[in-house]
């Protein structure tokens, strides 16, 4: 599996200086402890409707501009790796989040 192909930017957008009444989810994917660099991470709505996706950052890293409430994060990684976490977004918020495959 390879990041090419998804338009958006990988690790997702800069957080900008003034949050602004927005919520941010971003994280890291970690396996065996090591920064996972390929992959993508999945923004799922309460539902489990896709929303949202971006191509890991080379520090594993991702980020999400969000709607205020509760949503999943999916994880997914070279040979069939996945993982997912719920979380809760607030506004002037960034939710940090640890993913572990």
């Amino acid at each position: 599996m390879s990041n090419e192909g998804c338009g958006a930017a990988p690790g997702g957008l800069p957080i900008p200086q003034d949050v602004g009444g927005q919520a941010i989810v971003e994280g890291q994917v970690t396996k065996d402890g090591v920064a996972l660099p390929v992959g993508y991470a999945r923004l799922l709505d309460k539902g489990g409707d896709f929303v949202a996706e971006v191509p890991l950052g080379q520090d594993g890293g991702f980020r999400f501009f969000a709607a205020p409430g509760t949503w999943t994060v999916r994880v997914l990684a070279p040979g069939g790796a996945h993982a997912e976490q719920t979380v809760t977004a607030a506004c002037d918020h960034v939710t940090a989040v640890q993913v572990s495959v």
